[in-house]
């Protein structure tokens, strides 16, 4: 299960296509270019087990380089393009990269970080060489499209976002298994969300950076899968592009749904969805409201879980289990789900606590035990910082991060819960709400708004929106205030940069 097998039964069938640009690279192309790839990495010394970074938007050389990677037996770190020139060095730096591949949008930092990663050799870029970048595609063209002697599985070894400190690395252990052979995410998502013999097109509208995205893309090749990248999310073009490529599969975050669902109905009820198979959802719990209205609009192929880039657990539910279920991110297929309180004790269901996973893979953080230590039960039982609950059943709601719960005389509340009300209002695009300082109560809750118009913004939306919250939560988890901004800063992949805005406050 490789590009090579379809390249030889299936050449000219598209692998991906960018959708923006146009640009379709075929399983020929992809394995040839690959193939290539591999053949250049051996003649820089690079062996099973060394490691190459990619500094790319989401390019058409992207999924050539982690493909080139993954059949070389090698690690291969894809670091966002948003970050600042210190994070990408400390990224580049941490996780020992010999080779830096990067693209000709990226070139300002990539240039600024060349002083700073001296211990990685080989530097290179996509189209024109800039010293002391070379040209890839140049360095590509000498070398055999045949595959290398010695192929054998690598693996992807990515970053955390970083919201809060330093990112962490999550580097598995490398067995170095022949060319082909299937990992547990591949297992895992043909069993759950693939037809076997079905003709499959995959809609990705997140950066390939990412954990998800760039997993999600590979594993539907690995079956001859055609995936379709889009450069930058937009609810209307995305619509448009499932109507245009009758999409079968597709993985989405909940704000993606939430601006989709924000649409006119005109709007929405212009394309034809109806080649949707099955649609995954991830990366953040999906409010109730927001969810139906899914699965209303697109029928019981909507897919959730829960999970994260460390892999030590995995939990899963389908559109007829979350309506008997309804919030729940499903049950664990990957390691057990644990509730535990403050002092480390396991607590019984239906009571709130950190979520852990007992008897997962295991994982560390690259170079920092601290937080591997931080992120470990003393029995064994690993953490991603989540806080929820277990039904009678097994089925995991989430509450919140860790991080967030707000503390106020005493009471513990959750934010997604005023979230998860707000953000069904009609006036807002976005919202974030979080704990700022009070004399009295040591802490009380905020909201910042991003309306879906900022002429809107005021006293009078403010008091229309704190009444919505009250009319549908108790006072107590709801704002006693709400400021407003034109934009939230949150990542493409749908993750809201919360301690950002909750910092201004703290100051």
């Amino acid at each position: 299960m490789h590009p090579g097998i379809f390249a030889a039964t299936h050449p000219d069938k598209p692998a991906y296509i960018l959708s923006e640009s146009g640009t379709v690279v075929t399983y020929k192309e992809l394995n040839e270019r690959s193939n290539q790839l591999a053949h250049l990495f051996r003649t820089l010394g690079l062996n099973p087990g060394d490691h190459i970074a990619i500094l790319m938007e989401n390019h058409p050389q992207f999924l050539t380089l982690a493909w080139a990677a993954q059949r070389s037996g090698l690690y291969y770190t894809a670091i966002s393009h948003r970050l600042q020139v210190d994070e990408v060095a400390y990224i580049v730096n941490d996780c020992s990269a010999s080779l830096l591949v990067t693209s000709q949008q990226q070139l300002p930092v990539a240039q600024a970080v060349a002083a700073q990663i001296p211990h990685c050799p080989h530097r290179y870029v996509s189209g024109e060489p800039c010293p002391p970048y070379l040209s890839l595609e140049q360095a590509m063209a000498i070398q055999p499209t045949s595959p290398i002697a010695d192929e054998c599985e690598g693996s992807d070894m990515l970053y955390s976002s970083g919201t809060t400190g330093k990112p962490k690395g999550i580097k598995p252990p490398l067995e170095l298994p022949p060319l082909g052979t299937p990992g547990t995410l591949y297992n895992l998502v043909s069993a759950l969300y693939m037809t076997p013999g079905e003709e499959m097109r995959y809609l990705s509208p997140a950066p390939l950076y990412h954990a998800a995205p760039l997993r999600y893309n590979m594993t539907f090749q690995r079956t001859g899968a055609t995936c379709v990248i889009m450069e930058k999310f937009d609810a209307e073009r995305y619509l448009h592009l499932v109507e245009q490529y009758a999409i079968t599969h597709s993985q989405l975050v909940p704000t993606m749904f939430v601006r989709m669902l924000k649409l006119p109905p005109a709007v929405r009820d212009r394309y034809d969805v109806s080649s949707l198979k099955s649609v995954v959802h991830a990366a953040a719990p999906c409010p109730v409201p927001v969810k139906q209205q899914m699965i209303d609009w697109w029928g019981p192929i909507i897919h959730e879980y829960y999970a994260g880039t460390e892999g030590m657990g995995f939990t899963t539910i389908n559109s007829e289990e979350w309506s008997r279920h309804p919030g729940s991110v499903g049950r664990a297929i990957l390691g057990e789900v644990k509730i535990v309180d403050d002092d480390l004790v396991e607590l019984p269901c239906g009571e709130i606590g950190t979520v852990y996973f007992a008897n997962g893979a295991p994982f560390e953080y690259h170079n920092d035990p601290h937080k591997t230590a931080a992120a470990t039960h003393p029995q064994g039982w690993t953490t991603l910082g989540d806080v929820g609950y277990l039904d009678a059943e097994g089925y995991l709601y989430l509450t919140d991060r860790k991080a967030y719960t707000i503390i106020s005389g005493g009471v513990n509340i959750y934010p997604q819960e005023a979230e998860d009300v707000l953000v069904t209002h009609p006036k807002v695009t976005d919202v974030a709400v979080f704990g700022v300082p009070n004399e009295e109560f040591g802490e009380e809750v905020k909201a910042v708004v991003q309306p879906s118009d900022m002429a809107l913004a005021g006293a009078e939306l403010e008091q229309e929106l704190l009444d919505f919250c009250r009319s549908k939560l108790s006072p107590i988890k709801c704002p006693r205030s709400i400021d407003f901004e034109a934009e939230l800063p949150r990542h493409p992949t749908g993750k809201l940069y919360k301690r950002l805005l909750k910092d201004r406050y703290w100051k």
